[in-house]
């Protein structure tokens, strides 16, 4: 494929930063607005259960300013549901979500929760939301996808970030393989977690990667050299990748 690599950039963690102390301030959305100008192709906001960094007042504002398509990261419940329904963003990824973590920790288990799933998929989809599940690199993930009627999957690249050596080697074929079968299948492959400058050639190099979501090194960078240039450098490595 020749298509040019998408970067979706994820703000949860400037309002992380302005949650820590309250107020208003660093804004998510200007956060958005500027990545966007710098080559965003999209933005990625999660509105987790708990409202730990984006809110739903952050979701309403993206939804009224962006010029570029937003993706809301989305527990799957009927609470999330609703307010995807009631936004109507570009993109819905579906994700797992446990209280206590940190960070998402893993793919979503669609196949064991295709009964639960499968109403939620089939709502956002007639809503005309994009959907997309953030799943493990495992063939049996990518068959409950195409079962659920799903058009996107997100690989989880947490494990391929962590992994060093032959090990990091590994992973990445199973990243490589999971996108051969899925675009095979007609599903638009998506990836995402732990990417950095250092690691993310590789992943974008896989040919049928259609999109990357990236945010909490970006945001990081951008304390050391400014948004606009960690977007910048992000999307020169991508599209040198291809």
């Amino acid at each position: 494929m020749s298509d040019a690599l998408r970067l979706g950039v994820n703000i949860d963690h400037v309002a992380t930063v302005r949650n820590a102390r309250g107020g208003a301030t660093p804004d998510p959305v200007r956060a958005a607005l500027m990545a966007a100008a710098a080559g965003a192709n999209g933005i990625t906001a999660h509105l987790r259960e708990d409202r730990r960094h984006i809110t739903d007042a952050d979701i309403a504002r993206l939804s009224a300013e962006l010029s570029i398509p937003l993706n809301l990261e989305m527990a799957a419940t009927d609470e999330m549901l609703a307010i995807a329904l009631r936004h109507r963003p570009h993109a819905a990824c579906i994700v797992p979500e446990k209280r206590e973590e940190r960070t998402t920790e893993g793919g979503l288990d669609a196949a064991r929760h295709h009964n639960h799933l499968a109403p939620m998929v089939s709502a956002l989809g007639a809503a005309n939301i994009r959907v997309s599940l953030f799943i493990e690199p495992d063939p049996r993930q990518i068959e409950a996808a195409l079962r659920l009627g799903a058009p996107v999957v997100e690989l989880h690249t947490g494990r391929y970030a962590e992994l060093t050596g032959e090990a990091r080697a590994i992973e990445l074929r199973r990243l490589a393989d999971a996108a051969a079968l899925a675009a095979k299948n007609g599903i638009e492959v998506h990836a995402g977690h732990g990417l950095t400058y250092d690691n993310v050639v590789p992943v974008a190099a896989i040919p049928q990667v259609r999109e990357l979501n990236i945010g909490h090194f970006l945001i990081g960078e951008a304390i050391f050299v400014g948004l606009e240039a960690s977007v910048q450098r992000m999307r020169e490595l991508m599209d040198a990748a291809r």
